[in-house]
């Protein structure tokens, strides 16, 4: 069976409004542990526009205007590149009270359906393979723009990968790259450098997981196909928040459930749910499930869910309706606000490559209780 993917670069639109809006959240946070945040962004050329609102009870510490120029700068949205972050025009609608921010932050106050997934074992980061893989590369394309042999190419890419699943193993078919390049770099040198970085990456991963067997002879690599791509970033296409919730989630295999996650703060239901299904699904996985997918729907004014739907193969454990509850969820992630709007922390080496889910039940944090229930996770 064919299965499919898609990731890109921080420097891409998009990705380049959810790390922003993330920023903002993170900020909220910074003068109020129980902020409220629900911030949109959207970019073309050199205007932005900032939409949603914020509660705390302290006043923000510096503009919205600062953090997307701080952002846009730290993914290389700077002189050599044609988007300057410090040229943005930032258009700045947010509503920002200085009040009492629980009035939104204590309850459920949107309805939601969130779906959680997880599945195969920690060499894929429980996840689809091809989703494992297209971040894998895409993490390995953007250090390389950081500090290695693409240094000063990018910020903007994307990357999709198609890949025969059999039985045993995973064979590569398509790899699908484009990346924003420098003017004084030719097609054919970045195509070069491109494929170098790409094929360590890929013998990286061979070495870890013998189901990928695909020679590097037999993967058909296509970069940059429309031709060199100067005018990447928002000078190229608009972005808004929010627009790459698949490449966000779990890919195309599984189903995304409700809304988006960045711009909102870690107690909105949407996130926090989102979250909890992801957890709840790794535990009857680690626990001795082959899959799970978990479906959450919540309504408003209502702390526990109407709905915790259990799709299973194989049996694992059942965390039970309490432990979705609003007050729960909110508890236990509302603290791990640290990697939000970060470009470098999205990326963490080695572990899930899921950006929007730095769990405490991260199989790297597995109790042996756990692992006794998959005896081949001892290894």
């Amino acid at each position: 069976m064919i299965r499919t993917s898609e990731a890109v670069l921080p420097g891409h639109p998009d990705k380049f409004c959810d790390l922003v809006t993330d920023a903002i959240v993170a900020e909220c946070y910074a003068v109020d542990p129980v902020a409220y945040c629900q911030v949109e962004m959207s970019v073309w050329s050199d205007q932005v526009f900032l939409t949603g609102g914020t509660a705390t009870r302290e006043p923000l510490r510096r503009p919205l205007e600062e953090i997307v120029k701080e952002v846009g700068r730290d993914i290389g949205y700077v002189a050599s590149n044609c988007i300057v972050a410090d040229r943005y025009t930032v258009h700045d609608h947010v509503c920002k009270q200085t009040r009492d921010p629980r009035e939104w932050t204590t309850h459920v106050n949107d309805q939601c359906i969130a779906i959680g997934w997880a599945g195969y074992d920690e060499k894929v980061g429980w996840l689809p393979p091809e989703h494992f893989l297209v971040h894998h590369l895409t993490d390995a394309i953007w250090q390389s723009c950081r500090s290695g042999r693409l240094k000063g190419q990018g910020p903007d890419g994307k990357l999709l990968v198609r890949v025969r699943e059999n039985a045993d193993d995973w064979r590569i078919e398509h790899i699908l790259i484009t990346l924003q390049q420098q003017p004084e770099i030719s097609l054919m040198q970045l195509t070069g450098l491109v494929l170098t970085e790409l094929e360590d990456a890929y013998a990286r991963l061979k070495k870890r997981d013998r189901r990928w067997q695909a020679k590097w002879q037999e993967i058909r690599v296509l970069v940059n196909p429309n031709g060199p791509l100067i005018n990447g970033g928002s000078d190229g296409d608009n972005g808004q928040t929010g627009r790459k919730l698949v490449m966000d989630y779990y890919g195309p295999r599984v189903p995304i459930g409700g809304g988006a996650l960045s711009g909102k703060d870690l107690s909105h239901i949407d996130r926090a749910a989102a979250y909890a299904a992801r957890e709840a699904a790794l535990t009857a996985v680690v626990t001795g499930a082959l899959t799970c997918k978990v479906v959450l729907s919540y309504a408003p004014n209502l702390d526990e869910p109407l709905d915790v739907i259990y799709e299973m193969e194989g049996r694992g454990k059942r965390l039970p309706t309490s432990w979705f509850a609003h007050p729960e969820v909110v508890g236990r992630y509302r603290t791990r606000h640290e990697h939000l709007g970060n470009a470098w922390s999205n990326y963490p080496s080695g572990k899930c490559r899921l950006r929007h889910y730095p769990l405490p039940a991260h199989p790297s944090q597995r109790t042996e209780q756990q692992c006794s229930a998959r005896p081949e996770l001892r290894a």
